[in-house]
């Protein structure tokens, strides 16, 4: 009988050793957690901050004054705008390289005188 308590009474030892345990582990985890959110809400603080600086410095009244004290632009005249049926003119096509390709060699025997996978039309004399 003795031995029977005995064994009941380290039962009951290795039990609340094994709660305390567990008990410990979850206040553990418990602190992590609280901290892991304060860390969060720190970080969302730092953001909202963040983005309304940005809103801030990107407003286009603040833009439009640092533009007017810092660089030295003129306003835009009606005569700057031309219209569009006198396009420029094309710049003169180059006639031929400065270089001699010798790719360019190579590869011009080869190449047909029409692209596209269709045979070129005959032409009826």
């Amino acid at each position: 009988m003795r031995l029977l308590n005995i064994l009941v009474i380290a039962a009951l030892v290795l039990a609340a050793s094994f709660v305390y345990k567990i008990k410990f582990d979850s206040t553990l985890q418990a602190e992590r957690v609280a901290k892991l959110r304060n860390e969060l809400r720190r970080e969302r603080d730092i953001t909202a901050r963040l983005r309304a600086e940005w809103a801030q410095l990107d407003t286009p009244g603040r833009i439009q004054g640092l533009a007017e004290r810092h660089l030295k632009l003129q306003p835009i005249q009606s005569t700057q705008f031309d219209s569009l049926d006198a396009p420029p003119e094309r710049p003169p096509a180059m006639v031929q390289p400065p270089f001699e390709d010798p790719i360019a060699k190579i590869i011009a025997p080869l190449a047909p005188d029409t692209t596209g996978s269709v045979p070129a039309p005959e032409v009826a004399r």
